[in-house]
């Protein structure tokens, strides 16, 4: 499903297949959104073009939220700034609105021409369209965003993820089981409760087999410092031969036969999938949202989109590192591998034999290519709405989306069979439907959507905490 949005003077709409609105949503300013929402919207959109995977789009919300913080912390008479802490503060007389907005805006610059050089262009015309020669940074505040963002960007580049490697995997890891073809009924698998390359045919019609996404990623360094600690404390997964293990496996199954239309649209509309701004991304939707129904300012969305970023990040790091540590079967080989040579019910109202089940996806992306425990949407989205709480102070939303009659991508013109329409009263319930989403999908367990929400909010609280350091100056 199509998760292209923009934001209105009103509202701010989920475009194409649904759209997202909240109650009386007030305009931001007279003048649009602040800056800190532009550089949003243009990350997003470069996000949605390019092709690095979640953890990766986490990290790159993160160091141009971050390039934008330690620029506006500059000007803040209290805030201390990541790397330099205290040491680019200007004086009193300096601390206007247009300084403040014009150091983000050369932060951002660098940092989203560092992670999407690709999309340079595009970067390039915000700057012109916000009044500003990228190719100048003369003066005191773009000096003061480049140097502020450099040194982000100097850590950034040795933290574990290879990002000038191309995010290639530093650890040797290698499967244990040989590729699944999807098309193919399942014969065999070596280690049946590990994970399996699946080998199907792409949206560009090509045939693939896509490798284990960014192992690695747990050796990342984390913002609060605590994403790992908190990784390491995650319970194991229900091992291959237990009583548990087949339970989960048999609870996929029938759900995913009985699926009602909300489910299914619950299920795409979460997916975030190709093409989209990814499950961090989404949640830095939702933050426009409240930035909007909240009437912020400029040093309000710094601080929340500092707070929010970091915290996804940091989702990934830790959601990763056990992902890596546990190599869980996905429940498309795992189903497979139980039913064979079965008759089994599935979505649509057919019967197969379980060597061919599928889950609830495009057959052009039918499973994301990494382990199954924990859910990176559940730790990702409780993360998020565990930030989003603690800025907000309350746990209301009020969020909604509406889903068009015949939008399904996995069954076209046949589901929903009318509009449905999602709300979430609350962060939390936003967030456990994401992760609910991945049950009715067919490609996350209970467990692993279980232990994501509960390591998503610690990993949420952990960043809030150390956010809040930096902006009261404690560093």
């Amino acid at each position: 499903m199509s998760h292209r949005k923009s934001l209105s003077a009103l509202a701010i709409a989920l475009v194409s297949a649904l759209a997202l609105v909240l109650p009386a949503l007030p305009a931001q300013a007279a003048t649009g959104p602040n800056v800190v929402i532009r550089w949003n919207q243009a990350l997003l959109t470069a996000i949605r073009t390019g092709t690095l995977g979640p953890p990766m789009v986490s990290r790159a919300l993160a160091v141009v939220h971050t390039c934008a913080y330690d620029a506006w912390a500059a000007y803040d008479a209290v805030a201390v700034g990541t790397r330099l802490g205290g040491t680019l503060r200007r004086p009193v007389a300096e601390r206007t609105d247009a300084n403040k907005a014009e150091a983000i805006s050369f932060a951002a610059h660098l940092a989203a021409v560092d992670l999407y050089p690709a999309q340079r262009a595009g970067f390039d015309a915000l700057m012109a369209d916000l009044g500003y020669d990228p190719a100048d940074a003369s003066s005191t505040p773009a000096t003061t965003g480049v140097t502020a963002c450099q040194a982000v960007l100097d850590q950034r580049h040795a933290d574990g993820s290879n990002q000038l490697g191309g995010y290639a995997d530093t650890t040797g890891y290698a499967p244990v089981n040989a590729p699944v073809v999807v098309a193919q009924p399942l014969t065999t698998l070596n280690q049946p409760g590990r994970w399996a390359p699946l080998t199907y045919v792409n949206r560009a019609g090509v045939l693939v087999t896509p490798p284990f996404l960014a192992p690695h990623w747990g050796q990342v360094a984390s913002f609060s410092g605590d994403a790992r600690d908190l990784a390491d404390g995650v319970r194991a997964p229900h091992a291959y031969g237990s009583a548990g293990f087949r339970a989960q496996a048999a609870e996929i199954v029938a759900g995913t036969a009985a699926l009602t239309d909300r489910q299914k649209v619950i299920s795409e509309y979460w997916s975030d999938g190709p093409a989209s701004e990814t499950p961090p991304g989404h949640w830095c939707l939702f933050a426009q949202q409240i930035s909007a129904r909240d009437h912020h300012g400029l040093d309000q969305d710094v601080k929340l989109f500092f707070a929010l970023a970091n915290s996804v990040m940091d989702a990934g790091i830790a959601s990763w590192e056990v992902k890596r540590d546990h190599d869980s079967a996905r429940p498309i080989t795992a189903i497979r591998f139980l039913y064979q040579g079965q008759q089994i019910p599935t979505w649509g109202g057919r019967v197969v034999d379980g060597a061919s089940w599928v889950p609830y996806q495009v057959p052009t992306f039918p499973t994301p290519p990494f382990g199954e425990y924990v859910s990176g949407h559940s730790t990702f989205s409780g993360a998020a709405a565990e930030v989003l709480k603690r800025f907000t102070g309350g746990d209301t939303f009020g969020g909604q989306a509406v889903i068009a009659a015949g939008s399904s991508q996995v069954e076209p013109g046949v589901t929903p069979a009318a509009d449905v329409t999602l709300r979430w009263r609350t962060f939390t319930a936003a967030a456990d439907e994401a992760g609910m989403s991945r049950r009715y999908g067919g490609i996350h367990f209970r467990l692993g959507d279980l232990e994501g929400r509960a390591l998503g909010r610690a990993v949420g609280g952990a960043a809030w905490e150390r956010a809040q350091d930096y902006w009261t100056g404690r560093g």
